[in-house]
Order: C-alpha cells, then structure tokens, then sequence
C-alpha cells in the first residue's frame, strides 16, 4: 500500500498539482498537508493532522463509487477529520474560491459538518461548493 501510494505522489492529475502547488510548504496559514497521505487503510489526496481536515479532489469516476466515498468519509470522520470534496474542475476553474472554502474550514468551526450539511445535493456525498465572492461569511 506504501508503494501505491509513493506511484500516486509521482503522478498527479492536473488538479492535484494545482492544489499541491498551494498548500506545500505550509502556504495555508502556516499548516502543513500531507500528500497522498495513509490514514486506515485509505490514501487521502491532502491531508492537514494539525487541523484534522483531509481534502479530496474527485473526477468523473467518483459518479459510479458515491457508496464507497461515503462510506470511507465516515470512517475518516470517526478517526476525528473533516473531509472536503472538491470537483478536479472546480479546482482548475475555481481555484481561489476553492482556497478560501478550504481556508474558511480550518478556522471556522461551524463548517465542522459542512461534508453532511451543506454539500452539493446533485454531488456524490460530501462535495462542498466553492465559495464565491458573494457568499463569504455566510
């Protein structure tokens, strides 16, 4: 499982390399994330132990495996981490929005259940919409 997970660490999609290119070196407000990171016997896209946050960036395959993302998110929320799901083209489109949604659930604790709560209904479970200009602080 080490060795899969180093082969992911060497072949980013283009959207991971984006938001790889944005959280390393503790660019988050000084938190550090983990790439393709074990946690279980899953491998999460980013990890952040210290803010107990895990993000997850999903492409089209994720359509047809929504049971197993939801039943993994729970696991990961037992152990304690909020799990964010972000779209790999709401990524590479969105980026800054989706910065300050990751930024915004670090440091807001009412966000703790945004993954069940204010996700996209259309989405397989836990994606959260980027926030946009005009929906900060709400």
């Amino acid at each position: 499982m080490l060795n899969f997970a180093r082969n992911l660490r060497q072949n980013l999609t283009p959207a991971e390399c984006l938001l790889w290119g944005r959280l390393r070196r503790r660019q988050m407000s000084g938190f550090k994330f983990r790439r393709q990171h074990m946690i279980g016997s899953y491998i999460c896209d980013f990890v952040c132990a210290e803010a107990r946050v895990i993000i997850e960036l999903d492409g089209s395959q994720h359509l047809d495996q929504a049971s197993y993302d939801a039943s993994r998110d729970r696991f990961l929320r037992s152990q304690g981490y909020r799990v964010l799901r972000f779209w790999n083209g709401d990524v590479l489109s969105e980026t800054e929005s989706v910065m300050e949604t990751i930024f915004e659930a670090i440091y807001r604790k009412e966000m703790e259940d945004a993954s069940t709560e204010a996700h996209d209904p259309s989405a397989p479970a836990g994606h959260l919409p980027a926030l946009r200009a005009g929906r900060k602080g709400k």
